[in-house]
């Protein structure tokens, strides 16, 4: 929380826009019956916390959104227009989802005949590398939603702009979808610029995808409640391990490679985790207030002791310049084995036996099929993502706020990473929950 405010009810107007752009005006009366449309003049207002949204530097903050859904007049022609739709950097749970409620939605509702698919991320737009173009008809993704993963495949790192519209040019798409996380969306950002700078008609649309919702000015991405719930059992079972044998210590890694909201949650809903680490709070291991000094005392009075740790946590224990991956993302130091070999020693210095037992589920998890909170919200990503296009927007994602389903601005949610608000009640039930500001202090 910053200084500038005035009391719980304080109101700031923070300064960015919300306007979607379009390629023109829509026109063409659209082809859906039996819905509610969308009315352009009229935006939702919404109402949104600290807590909710972690980039916020008031309380509160009221702002109007342009609202997503079908619109009654619409900017592409269904029997001409094609689509694509890429997936980009590590996989979560739903993204199948997504790419089936898109193929489903153009078909069956819009009449579109013609979504390919470009498979291994920005990658399959580059001639060099080779790689096919699907076709996505309902046939091909009637059953992709039982499976993690992508059908289309992925890959990380970052192309030239102009080589991914040239592709796109080449293959007469007018609306590119782009599924990913924070990478992809800057990479979508470029494409928006460079189709510009061409004074060409392709709309591109963007669904954020990172399991660990920490995209900005994302809320809840999809694939998060699948991976919390998994890592939920994955805590459990590490309880059962921890209180199952004398002096037991039972360590989960989990994702989170920046933000550590999966963890967090995930501690949250089994309310047995008595130390959680993540990238927002940094920690000591040895010494007064530290982890190690914390676990003895916990075994001291309880005999088991249960922590969890975001793999992004305690960065700055493991030591060494970071390499990166070719997205630009730091390649994380083992803190875990860091942690284990810490306790280890500890305990061997002061002769006494400790049970340690260590789960890293995090492949488990990201790959698993979305669970079914997670299915319809990315029916909901798909079908209004295809929406928006059709009625000619770009530059934009799709995304849920509180109850509403709204537009927001590429430029809003690429500029930085969403993390934990560590002021906010949300973190502070956290806290409650573990118990460990009474022992890490």
């Amino acid at each position: 929380m910053t200084g500038s405010r005035h009391g719980a009810n304080a109101m700031k107007e923070l300064d960015f826009a919300t306007r979607i752009d379009h390629l023109g005006k829509p026109n063409i009366k659209s082809p859906l019956g039996n819905v509610r449309f969308v009315d352009e003049g009229s935006p939702v207002t919404l109402m949104l916390t600290s807590g909710e949204l972690t980039e916020l530097d008031a309380d509160v903050l009221q702002k109007d959104f342009e609202k997503a859904g079908p619109r009654e007049h619409i900017y592409f022609d269904p029997s001409k227009v094609k689509c694509a739709i890429v997936t980009c950097g590590g996989i979560c749970p739903g993204i199948n989802d997504v790419i089936r409620a898109i193929v489903m939605e153009a078909h069956h509702r819009y009449g579109i005949r013609h979504v390919l698919g470009i498979t291994n991320g920005l990658r399959g737009f580059i001639p060099e590398y080779g790689y096919d173009v699907k076709s996505l008809t309902p046939e091909v993704v009637s059953h992709i939603h039982q499976f993690g993963g992508t059908i289309l495949g992925s890959s990380r790192g970052l192309q030239e702009a102009e080589e991914i519209v040239d592709s796109l040019e080449r293959l007469n798409v007018n609306i590119l979808f782009v599924i990913g996380g924070d990478g992809a969306m800057r990479a979508a950002k470029s494409i928006v610029e460079e189709v510009s700078q061409r004074k060409r008609k392709i709309a591109v649309i963007g669904i954020p995808k990172t399991i660990d919702n920490d995209i900005n000015f994302i809320t809840r991405s999809f694939g998060f409640d699948t991976a919390v719930e998994k890592g939920a059992e994955v805590i459990q079972c590490a309880h059962v391990e921890a209180t199952g044998v004398d002096m037991g210590v039972g360590l989960v890694k989990l994702m989170g490679r920046e933000a550590g909201f999966i963890a967090a949650q995930a501690t949250l809903a089994m309310q047995e985790v008595n130390f959680l680490l993540v990238p927002e709070v940094p920690f000591t291991l040895e010494g007064q207030g530290g982890l190690l000094e914390a676990v003895e005392k916990r075994l001291k009075e309880r005999k088991h002791s249960l922590i969890v740790c975001a793999e992004g946590a305690g960065q700055d224990l493991v030591g060494g310049e970071p390499e990166r991956d070719p997205s630009g993302n730091p390649k994380l130091g083992d803190i875990c084995g860091l942690i284990q070999q810490s306790l280890k020693n500890h305990f061997n210095d002061k002769g006494q036996e400790i049970n340690l037992k260590f789960i890293d589920p995090s492949y488990l998890i990201r790959s698993v099929p979305a669970n079914a909170s997670d299915r319809v919200y990315c029916g909901f990503l798909g079908q209004n993502a295809m929406h928006a296009a059709m009625a000619g927007k770009t530059g934009m994602v799709i995304t849920r706020l509180k109850s509403s389903m709204v537009h927001l601005p590429l430029d809003l949610v690429a500029v930085k990473r969403r993390r934990i608000n560590t002021n906010s009640d949300w973190w502070c039930s956290v806290m409650e929950a573990t118990g460990q500001r009474e022992y890490m202090k």
